[in-house]
């Protein structure tokens, strides 16, 4: 298991247990936090489910595939350097702590 802390954009902060095997954006979705839609469902074919990684948790984290990374050009929101799909990141003891922040929005 994996505690997550998403940050929503009202500053908002929620500690959310997600267990190993699952993506942050299962979590998020099962809290029905603001600012997560994942309208694809973590097929990666949409990008409402884009995130900030920390920037502490970027290099554990791991880089976007390119796939990912072409669909986070279809964001509506600024890609940075900590931007994540969110259904891409599976969670493990190794990010347990992780912390991400959310966009106002995915439209």
């Amino acid at each position: 298991m994996a505690t997550v802390t998403f940050v929503e954009h009202s500053g908002a902060q929620h500690e959310v247990v997600v267990p190993n095997g699952d993506s942050v954006m299962q979590g998020a979705m099962r809290k029905m936090l603001d600012g997560m839609v994942a309208e694809c469902g973590g097929g990666l074919a949409c990008a409402t489910c884009h995130c900030y990684v920390d920037d502490a948790w970027i290099a554990r984290v791991g880089p976007a595939s390119e796939m990912e990374q072409q669909m986070l050009d279809f964001s509506s929101n600024e890609t940075r350097p900590g931007s994540r799909l969110s259904c891409q990141i599976i969670l493990s003891d190794e990010l347990d702590g992780l912390v991400v922040r959310l966009p106002e929005s995915q439209f």
